[in-house]
């Protein structure tokens, strides 16, 4: 429960309720001194005795005037009232009127005070609740002989409620509840968001502003379930709403590891088109998809604590494989797209992805880690205290760090392919990508182009959009000289290569009446001299 000044525990029974019943409301902490262990077997676990029964009394394991009460072994120079124990024995409603015995409450400064002798019920019992903890309420039907004139069932039949009133309203579980608050900030993070870039109109953020948009429904999603599914409780609304936030959240992943597996792998900025590798892409990202609407619906609809692991490993196996298919094939295409720019020397998008690849490694360390610290919080699920130590963070542990990674993750990424002016120089050449291509083509069918496909990767449009910048950047180099090794004005140079240091550089001019693939080769020497020489030339 998570406590304030008005939350507190009602126990209410029904009029019909008969007999009488053993009683105790406490804190998962001071469970341990619920119960006294009454076989000590070496070969068996140690067996307790939690209710004090004439047998029990008889063999000295409680006192006469504990019979029908849980028992508390206390340690010594420890009273109940030094503990959140409320315990008593309790007489049902059916038959207070023919009650021996009168009800006797401790009087004092204690918070919920257990009362000394039968506690007669008239009204619901209220425990007061002002300790975020894990609270429990055990009730146990009791017969002692000669406590009534009135014979009932060895077994009294009785109605019971148990209602916990939490700091918020609702019907939520306590474990779920930081949701709502969770998703409510990530929804007005998103909204902003996707607001600061509505104003980029360049193609290369629409994937990105798009995304954002889906994440703002996503989220404002999941929190108007968790809304209302504690206002309403579980029914067939909430499950349809279940449905469509799996939906959405299963959509958001496979749509984000797509967009980035394609970007690793060139898409735009290295390879015009994937070919049959986008196909493959398709099938991932489809698969993904699905098995990620299993396991957001397995973790809402199935109870841990009884679930068999066959079927938990059901809902997280699939979704694990092509979680792992994912991240391996965008670091190794990452790896090999970083190794392409290095080659040809595209210093600025080399940079973007080799900070790309640190987001992503990153990412893989942090998912290792919470991996393992799953695997040994889930391990122990079946043990007695399991929900007592693991209820506040059991929501962090199945989806909240998670949606807080893909935050981290998601905003780096974005931060780092923001609108600059880097960035705007790339998305006008990809918009004049046509234009260029019958350029490249036409220069192409000179023999003085190199016409294999090694060579024809060292041409970069960004050259197009360097032209007429200032000629002392190490990035923007004019290509200069003709055959005769002469200095050549600036309406003579056809094609600029960006991004390339000066050694590799391999000079093409127009000024040839009659070129050939021989004589340029032969002239390559001379004119890259006469590159290094021009660029003295203009200063």
């Amino acid at each position: 429960m998570w406590a304030n000044q008005q939350t507190y525990i009602n126990v209410s029974f029904d009029a019909t309720s008969q007999g009488q019943v053993a009683m105790v409301v406490y804190e998962w902490a001071d469970a341990p001194y619920l119960g006294i262990t009454t076989d000590t077997n070496e070969l068996l676990p140690s067996q307790k005795t939690y209710v004090c029964t004439s047998s029990v009394a008889s063999k000295g394991f409680c006192t006469p005037d504990g019979l029908g009460r849980f028992i508390l072994d206390l340690p010594s120079g420890k009273s109940i009232n030094d503990t959140s124990f409320w315990s008593a024995r309790v007489e049902l409603p059916a038959n207070n009127s023919t009650t021996s015995q009168r009800e006797s409450t401790a009087i004092g400064d204690v918070l919920n005070p257990s009362p000394n002798g039968i506690y007669k019920y008239t009204q619901p019992i209220q425990y007061l609740v002002r300790k975020t903890g894990y609270y429990c309420v055990a009730i146990v039907p009791v017969t002692v002989q000669g406590v009534t004139v009135q014979d009932v069932p060895s077994h009294p039949a009785y109605n019971a409620l148990v209602f916990f009133r939490n700091k918020f309203d609702g019907r939520l579980p306590a474990t779920d509840y930081p949701k709502v608050n969770f998703y409510f900030v990530m929804f007005i993070y998103w909204g902003w968001l996707c607001y600061k870039n509505a104003q980029d109109l360049l193609p290369l953020q629409y994937y990105l502003s798009g995304l954002v948009g889906l994440l703002v429904i996503e989220m404002v999603a999941n929190w108007g379930y968790y809304r209302y599914l504690n206002a309403h409780g579980r029914g067939t609304t909430a499950t349809v709403f279940l449905i469509v936030v799996a939906i959405l959240d299963a959509g958001r992943n496979s749509m984000s590891f797509f967009m980035l597996l394609v970007v690793s792998l060139g898409l735009s900025v290295v390879k015009e088109s994937l070919g049959r590798t986008m196909i493959k892409c398709q099938a991932l990202a489809a698969a993904h998809f699905i098995f990620g609407i299993l396991y957001a619906v397995g973790i809402v609809e199935l109870e841990l604590e009884s679930t068999s692991a066959l079927v938990l490993l059901l809902f997280v196996i699939p979704l694990a494989f092509t979680l792992s298919g994912f991240l391996l094939w965008i670091m190794y295409s990452l790896n090999a797209t970083i190794t392409q720019l290095r080659a040809r020397k595209q210093r600025y998008k080399l940079s973007m992805f080799e900070k790309l690849y640190r987001i992503l490694l990153f990412t893989v360390l942090v998912i290792a880690i919470f991996f393992v610290v799953s695997s040994f919080s889930f391990s122990g699920r079946l043990a007695e205290d399991y929900a007592a130590k693991s209820w506040k963070v059991q929501w962090w542990l199945l989806d909240g760090w998670l949606a807080l990674l893909y935050l981290v993750c998601f905003v780096a990424i974005a931060y780092l392919w923001r609108p600059s002016e880097n960035n705007r120089r790339y998305v006008h050449l990809l918009l004049s990508g046509f234009l260029s291509y019958l350029l490249i083509s036409t220069l192409a069918m000179s023999e003085e182009l190199a016409q294999d496909e090694a060579d024809a990767e060292d041409y970069d449009l960004e050259s197009f959009d360097r032209r007429g910048r200032d000629r002392d950047d190490d990035d923007e180099v004019t290509l200069r000289g003709d055959e005769h090794n002469l200095p050549v004005g600036e309406d003579s140079v056809v094609f600029e290569i960006g991004d390339e240091d000066e050694e590799d550089m391999t000079p093409i001019t127009a000024k040839s009446s009659a070129p050939s693939r021989y004589r340029t080769e032969r002239h390559s020497g001379e004119e890259r001299r006469g590159l290094i020489g021009g660029r003295g030339d203009d200063s």
